[in-house]
């Protein structure tokens, strides 16, 4: 078994690292050519206004590319009559790309508005949880949840009832916005992500989680592929179409760990993202004054005269960091 995911997981992400490479190849010129290109916050840093008009929704990228490996060995798992092992998958990848069609809409809103402002908060809020909660419901019909809460670093299991529920769409939610939060200079969510999709391999390969496996080994391809192009200075940018699967894709990926809590964890910069957004928006209301120079937290560092380089690297190696942690919490 561990032998077959080992075979599985290379092939998936190696094929989707190719496929990538090749469809943003061929997509980010026509992204040019039709002009699809990037708004800048009149507020940032004066040396992101050179970025205005490189190319956006780069995200369809990846999230093709996984598309095509992950049916190629859907195929075969039916061929193999195995399908059920894919249910969790077929989940994960139904939030993901629900979760990427909302940032899809929103990208193009902010291109009809020619201005960094998409979809009203309220407006993706609302769709936010009620993806969220669809898929809640859906695992619920399968049978595919468990309404009790593994504490991390304890063998201590909290049944929660009907709160799970709450919970479940609730952290769906608060990662999806804290990806798309991070998602703020060249290769920042891409790199965090791809190390994050580097744990979950780890601990797929673990459980011996079919799954589990091909979800990570897609997205480490992808990711691998699309930072090509992505890192400073990008070529592309992925869009809220790119950062909201992603969120979708970490998030479900951790139900099928069993460990929704171990995201909060690994997940630490995309929390601490939205946090400084949440105290920086309260202190102004109160107190009229901003605690970080501009949010999210990795344009407060830019502010502060660090390259995006140094803050990517930084902020990777405190991912890798949270993932031991984590590693050690399940």
């Amino acid at each position: 078994m561990f032998k077959e995911l080992l075979v599985n997981f290379a092939t998936v992400a190696i094929v989707t690292f190719v496929l990538t490479v090749i469809i943003s190849k061929i997509v980010i010129p026509i992204l040019r050519g039709h002009k699809i290109g990037q708004s800048i916050r009149e507020e940032g840093p004066h040396w992101h206004r050179s970025k205005a008009g490189t190319p956006t929704m780069g995200g369809i990228c990846f999230i093709m590319a996984m598309l095509i490996s992950l049916a190629i060995m859907t195929v075969i798992y039916f061929t193999q009559g195995r399908q059920e092992e894919l249910i969790p998958l077929a989940l994960t990848l139904g939030l993901a790309l629900a979760n990427g069609l909302i940032g899809f809409v929103d990208d193009y809103c902010k291109l009809i508005k020619k201005q960094n402002e998409g979809l009203k908060v309220y407006q993706k809020t609302i769709l936010h949880i009620l993806v969220a909660a669809i898929y809640v419901f859906v695992m619920e019909l399968l049978g595919c949840i468990d309404t009790s809460l593994s504490i991390p670093f304890t063998d201590i299991s909290i049944e929660l009832g009907w709160l799970y529920y709450v919970f479940a769409i609730g952290l769906i939610f608060g990662m999806a916005t804290g990806v798309n939060f991070t998602d703020g200079i060249d290769g920042l969510a891409s790199s965090v992500t791809l190390v994050i999709s580097v744990f979950f391999g780890v601990v797929a390969l673990t459980m011996l989680s079919p799954s589990l496996t091909l979800i990570s080994a897609a997205l480490i391809g992808g990711l691998c592929g699309f930072l090509v192009f992505n890192i400073h200075p990008a070529k592309v940018f992925m869009g809220d179409t790119g950062s909201l699967f992603l969120g979708g894709a970490v998030t479900g990926a951790a139900f099928i760990m069993g460990e929704p809590l171990v995201i909060v964890i690994i997940g630490g910069i995309y929390i601490i993202e939205v946090l400084s957004v949440i105290i920086q928006v309260t202190s102004f209301k109160l107190r009229a004054k901003r605690v970080f120079k501009m949010t999210p937290i990795h344009h407060h560092f830019e502010k502060c005269g660090w390259g995006e380089g140094k803050i990517v690297m930084i902020f990777s190696a405190i991912t890798v960091a949270l993932c031991v942690i984590g590693w050690f919490s399940i």
